[in-house]
């Protein structure tokens, strides 16, 4: 059995999608996860309790610590993932924050790719500036920037498998060499691609970042986020990680990786990040994310087909400067794609309206099928001008950098009859005349 194989349990993706995680219900025999909306656990007797809240077991305190219903979509996320473990939390931004918080001190630096979604980038360049935390924003399609910009005091890389809201690919493998030489971690972000799309560890991801309120979701009802722990990096590599590697005063001197080995960061994250930090996942929201899970091969096939005709017919319609979507074959990510996202290139994609900034306002003023929102990952299509919506906090170098100029609009394709998207778009952009 290899390596991806012992991961999985050996059971093909789909069968996962069902089953990882899940149980029927001991005590009623139902087979779907119940919603255990309660805040907290009791205990068999004090030594229990005392063992839980040493860590010395593991169980079930406190609400905000660990949910039964959470607990069911971690395993599932994980397994989805191959990864080891996995923490869900209340927003793709707070699975972020957990993720940094895990290992940064004040004064310590990380390395992000400059074509990130709108709001990671404010987050990284402004709201981490306060706890001292610094981000440089490189061009990670350059190797050398890469290496260029590591310092003594840089402790990761945080790039997006499929860019939001660009259609970039990163070179997964490349950007896992250059980390591993400088010992430091290299985070992705999975949310575009989902697990079905790209699997990230398999190409030298240590930590895969959520925002399970998109596609993992799929249907705009549940805001969440997840991080899943690959087991694989060695926390005690140096002393820039002794959040994880030196003993813990919260908890009587307990070393992480020592003690949980390959559950280091994951039992941090519970322990200490969703202790101290609080931004518990609700398991309604871990409840409906896990039904969207159940159908999420299905999906990603529909949403990633509808996406490559519209994408082709855009291409070739004369109200439009350009198309980014990797699966273009004249694209310059397509062999990215190729090798990183086989089943197909995503659902969400970018492209130039001629006419620019008023002409893009037009398009998505006059669309009917197509909400004008900000989210991705529906199961309707949308549209969003990011420039003047998720973008409007950037300078006009950052935007560009990122792929919102001011003639860009950002569609998540969904999974209505493709001929009717077409239509609704042909119409709009005919509309900007």
């Amino acid at each position: 059995m290899d390596d991806t194989s012992k991961r999985t349990g050996g059971y093909g993706f789909e069968t996962r999608m069902i089953h990882a995680g899940s149980q029927p219900e001991p005590v009623t025999g139902a087979r779907q996860t119940p919603i255990f909306q309660n805040t907290s656990y009791v205990f068999y007797d004090s030594d229990h309790a005392a063992s839980l809240f040493n860590l010395q077991t593991f169980g079930f305190i406190y609400s905000r610590l660990t949910n039964p219903t959470v607990a069911v979509l971690e395993e599932r996320l994980a397994s989805l993932e191959g990864g080891r473990g996995a923490t869900c939390c209340a927003s793709g931004h707070a699975a972020q924050i957990l993720t940094f918080f895990a290992f940064m001190e004040p004064g310590d630096a990380f390395i992000a790719s400059n074509r990130l979604y709108g709001g990671s980038i404010t987050q990284f360049g402004k709201t981490f500036k306060k706890f001292d935390w610094t981000c440089h924003f490189v061009d990670v399609d350059d190797p050398d920037a890469v290496r260029r910009a590591l310092t003594p005091k840089c402790k990761a890389i945080f790039v997006e498998s499929l860019a939001n809201p660009g259609g970039v690919v990163s070179d997964l493998e490349a950007l896992s060499a250059i980390a591993r030489e400088a010992e430091i971690p290299l985070i992705v972000d999975n949310t575009l691609a989902t697990p079905y799309l790209c699997q990230p560890i398999d190409w030298g991801a240590d930590l895969v970042v959520h925002s399970t309120t998109k596609f993992l979701s799929g249907n705009g009802t549940s805001v969440g986020g997840a991080v899943v722990d690959s087991g694989r990096f060695d926390w005690s590599v140096s002393e820039k990680f002794s959040s994880l590697s030196a003993p813990e005063p919260a908890y009587h001197g307990l070393n992480f990786q020592e003690t949980f080995g390959d559950m280091a960061f994951t039992t941090h994250a519970h322990a200490v990040g969703l202790r101290d930090l609080g931004p518990a996942m609700a398991p309604m929201n871990a409840f409906l994310t896990l039904l969207g899970t159940e159908t999420l091969s299905l999906r990603m096939e529909r949403h990633c087909e509808n996406a490559q005709r519209v994408a082709e017919f855009l291409a070739s319609h004369p109200k439009v400067a350009w198309v980014s979507y990797p699966g273009l074959k004249n694209d310059r990510y397509h062999e990215l794609a190729q090798k990183y996202l086989p089943k197909g290139a995503g659902a969400v994609f970018t492209f130039g309206v001629a006419g620019g900034f008023e002409a893009g306002l037009k398009v998505v003023e006059s669309v009917n099928l197509f909400s004008h929102l900000a989210n991705v990952g529906d199961a309707r299509s949308l549209i969003l001008h990011p420039a003047s919506t998720t973008h409007r906090q950037l300078s006009d170098e950052q935007r560009q950098a990122a792929g919102a100029g001011d003639e860009v609009l950002r569609l998540s394709i969904g999974l209505e009859t493709a001929e009717d998207l077409i239509a609704d778009l042909d119409q709009a952009l005919t509309a900007t005349a």
